[in-house]
């Protein structure tokens, strides 16, 4: 029987390592954009009685960012919220069993929202935001964006799970 040694990323490993931790770093700009516009808007309403919609709606495309933006790079190396406390304690067929359930389910969703927020932008994706006239479809694009790579990231944890390999490869959380 031969160990278990690190397998060294793949091409669309590495790809999906690079645009996630992209999406990661534009995720925490919009942190830090979010952030400020809530300041400027509590010291406006405070201090000058001046209400700024457009800092109020640029937050909320940034919460979407922040949210959106940042679910792929934990799953890829499988730093999200889990509830393994089963899955922990078996081995073997049925804990591969276990997990490709849970990846099918993640895949599944993902194809739910996908096809949901394709079905929403149809309709919505005409309209503009009441302050800053920004179009939904723009307003949405982070949700989208993370969700398309959220998927692809599902999609290789499946591709992963098939060929014996570990879910994660988490020799690729120490890569720039």
């Amino acid at each position: 029987m031969t160990p278990n040694l690190p397998s060294r990323p793949g091409a669309i490993e590495r790809a999906l390592n690079t645009l996630c931790r992209l999406s990661e770093q534009t995720a925490i700009a919009m942190l830090l954009i979010t952030t400020t516009l809530v300041v400027l808007q509590v010291v406006g309403r405070n201090f000058f009685q001046v209400g700024l919609p457009w800092a109020e709606e640029l937050a909320r495309y940034g919460g979407l960012g922040i949210v959106y933006l940042a679910i792929p790079l934990l799953l890829l190396h499988d730093k999200h919220i889990a509830v393994d406390i089963i899955v922990s304690k078996v081995s073997g067929r049925t804990r591969w069993v276990m997990q490709s359930f849970t990846e099918l389910v993640i895949l599944l969703f993902c194809g739910l929202f996908l096809f949901a927020g394709y079905a929403f932008l149809m309709r919505a994706g005409k309209f503009t935001t009441p302050a800053l006239s920004m179009p939904n479809l723009v307003f949405y694009l982070p949700a989208i964006v993370g969700m398309v790579l959220f998927t692809a990231v599902s999609l290789q944890r499946c591709w992963r799970l098939l060929n014996g390999r570990p879910i994660a490869n988490t020799t690729q959380e120490t890569a720039p």
